[in-house]
């Protein structure tokens, strides 16, 4: 099993990078290409100082991101997850929820598995739907921008995960309510700082690992008196 499991993962790492590698290819370079193709490439300068403005800032969130979250999909769900996006919205619920179904744990084979399978169902149905909706588009419209509904739209990523961080936090108060209580107070006296939330994951889950690793040193030295 271990070997199989070995040899899947090789397998899997070298897909995964020839893909990767291709599919930032094809970002990158479709934009010159249809900027050759019409006669209207853009100004590399401002393209570089416009990177270099937004660029950087989310170079340390995609840093975070990565650190974060490959542990929890492993390597076929990784690849797939970060080269399909919408990791926050789609594929982390879907691996999250997949997992605590199956009874999976974090690090084993049967995880790196269930994480990939429900992670390329996420992709297909994702891609289904958008199908869906552009075919619709038109009808759907006024139902869409319907002031009624509009403030459930706008509700669904928070009301999504704090649904799933419940389970957690319920688990594991002790660790969870610290950071909670800071970052909900940043949130409401900073309000700027909503659309960071990335870079919140840093100092929250320093905090915790911080909580945590005192809860363990607390319990070991209870244990040896």
């Amino acid at each position: 099993m271990n070997e199989t499991f070995a040899r899947y993962n090789r397998r899997t790492h070298v897909i995964g990078r020839a893909v990767t590698v291709a599919t930032l290819l094809m970002l990158l370079g479709a934009p010159f290409c249809i900027g050759g193709i019409l006669g209207a490439m853009p100004d590399l300068g401002a393209v570089a100082r416009a990177f270099l403005s937004v660029g950087l800032v989310w170079t340390v969130s995609s840093v975070v991101e990565f650190l974060v979250y490959t542990p929890m999909l492993g390597a076929g769900g990784g690849y797939l997850a970060f080269i399909t996006g919408n990791l926050i919205n789609m594929k982390i619920p879907c691996a999250v929820n997949a997992r605590d179904m199956v009874g999976a744990k974090t690090g084993t084979a049967e995880n790196e598995i269930i994480s990939t399978l429900s992670i390329a169902t996420s992709s297909l149905v994702t891609i289904l739907v958008l199908a869906l909706g552009v075919l619709l588009l038109a009808p759907l419209q006024p139902v869409l921008q319907s002031p009624v509904l509009r403030p459930a739209f706008d509700n669904v990523v928070p009301a999504l995960f704090g649904a799933m961080a419940y389970r957690y936090y319920r688990k594991n108060m002790d660790i969870a309510l610290t950071p909670l209580v800071l970052t909900s107070a940043l949130f409401i006296f900073v309000p700027s700082l909503t659309g960071s939330t990335s870079f919140m994951v840093i100092p929250s889950g320093g905090i915790a690992i911080a909580i945590a690793y005192l809860l363990y040193k607390k319990g070991r030295k209870g244990a040896t008196e």
